[in-house]
């Protein structure tokens, strides 16, 4: 498994999902990067109940993005 992290690592990548509990080593990870991606995913997922986005029924992008737009100032409203 370190292979994997070790190669991530030779690419810049950054670790930010926690590991699992019983890991002989844990890694330390970021935990306000952590928090924005916990976030930003939760976004995502709530965009997603929008049936219109998820199949992508919009022909043309401009009423794709509107939906986007739409979709997003519901959430957060």
């Amino acid at each position: 498994m370190n292979w994997i992290v070790d190669e991530l690592d030779g690419r810049g990548a950054e670790i930010v999902i926690s590991q699992m509990p019983q890991r002989e080593a844990p890694l330390d990870i970021d935990r306000e990067v952590y928090k924005w991606r916990h976030l930003i995913e939760n976004f995502f997922c709530k965009l997603k109940e929008f049936k219109r986005l998820t199949m992508r029924s919009d022909k043309a992008d401009t009423s794709f993005n509107a939906m986007i737009y739409l979709g997003a100032a519901l959430i957060n409203s």
